[in-house]
């Protein structure tokens, strides 16, 4: 979800609504309504003489409508409206938010400047979407296309692809210093090793699912950051909870040693808890810096739940097993 303004804001999606005045009786717009057709939504937007955004009817409450009655009596104050330079993903979720099917658009004075119809509202949706996708997997891509990356010639998709998997490559390395860090804890205890990969995935599973709600809900949510906080940490801590209960037995059964199975199982709470606050923050770092939230997910946030998850497993490793 783009958060940084596009130069071009919405003036390319424009379309010039239907207006009216307040003294217009409704007999004679819906007069004019039948020459014309209802166009955009049926929405009839009453302006005043300056031009500026009053109210808003439908051709529908037109019909119902005492047709020598003034426009200003049965008009309504328009639910939203967005102004030209808006980012147009939060125009369009605007829109769904209030049910509307196209959005007015005022300029900094309130005059009606058109509306943003309902074909690109959906066309904003659609090229957002695509774009959030591309993001959370780790693929660059140029500002405003959101073309299929299948059909892209390949030196265009290693160029997209490879920026954030180099990323990637170098959390990698940071991954395996741990690791080595800890190499006389693995060597005193072998079946520490087997346990690294299930933590590591678990807790990037737990880090990508929160990234996802995250940095969709970031553009539909008002929540403040500490009930989104607070929101993130029980669930993180619920789930990390329920699978080190569910690995606690079965480690201890399968190896006969409690502390090992004690030692995987509070890993697991601690690097889901840890995976889904960072899944929180990050994001929300980002978005407040101005960036867009979802380059904070894919290969990034991997790498520092990956190295993240390790320090927290092997730490404990050492703690309640006494090696290394």
């Amino acid at each position: 979800m783009s958060h940084v303004a596009r130069s071009e804001g919405l003036h390319h999606f424009l379309e010039e609504p239907l207006r009216g005045t307040p003294q217009e009786r409704v007999g004679e717009v819906v007069e004019r309504l039948r020459r014309r057709g209802t166009g955009h939504g049926g929405s009839l937007y009453v302006i005043d003489s300056e031009g500026r955004l009053l109210g808003v009817t439908s051709a529908f409450d037109l019909l119902l409508a005492d047709r020598d009655a003034p426009l200003s009596g049965c008009m309504k104050q328009a639910a939203a409206s967005a102004h030209p330079e808006e980012h147009q993903e939060r125009v369009a979720l605007r829109a769904i938010r209030h049910g509307l099917d196209e959005m007015p658009v005022v300029d900094a004075s309130g005059r009606l400047l058109g509306v943003v119809p309902a074909a690109a509202l959906l066309a904003i949706l659609h090229e957002e979407h695509t774009e959030d996708l591309h993001r959370l997997a780790g693929i660059r891509r140029e500002e405003g296309r959101a073309r299929s990356a299948l059909e892209e010639p390949l030196g265009r998709q290693a160029r997209d692809r490879l920026p954030w998997l180099v990323v990637g490559l170098a959390g990698s390395a940071l991954a395996t210093f741990v690791m080595a860090r800890f190499e006389a804890a693995l060597e005193a205890r072998v079946a520490l090793a087997f346990f690294v990969p299930g933590i590591v995935y678990l807790a990037d599973a737990i880090g990508t699912q929160t990234e996802a709600i995250v940095v969709r809900g970031l553009s539909l949510s008002h929540l403040p950051l500490r009930t989104l906080f607070g929101h993130e940490l029980r669930a993180g801590v619920l789930i990390g909870f329920v699978l080190g209960a569910l690995v606690l037995p079965a480690v201890w059964l399968t190896f006969g040693d409690f502390r090992l199975a004690l030692v995987v199982a509070s890993a697991l709470l601690a690097a889901g808890t840890a995976a889904s606050t960072l899944g929180l923050l990050l994001p929300w770092i980002l978005a407040r810096l101005g960036t867009d939230p979802a380059f904070g997910s894919g290969p990034v946030a991997t790498v520092i739940q990956d190295v993240l998850s390790l320090l927290i497993y092997l730490g404990l490793a050492r703690a309640f097993l006494a090696v290394g």
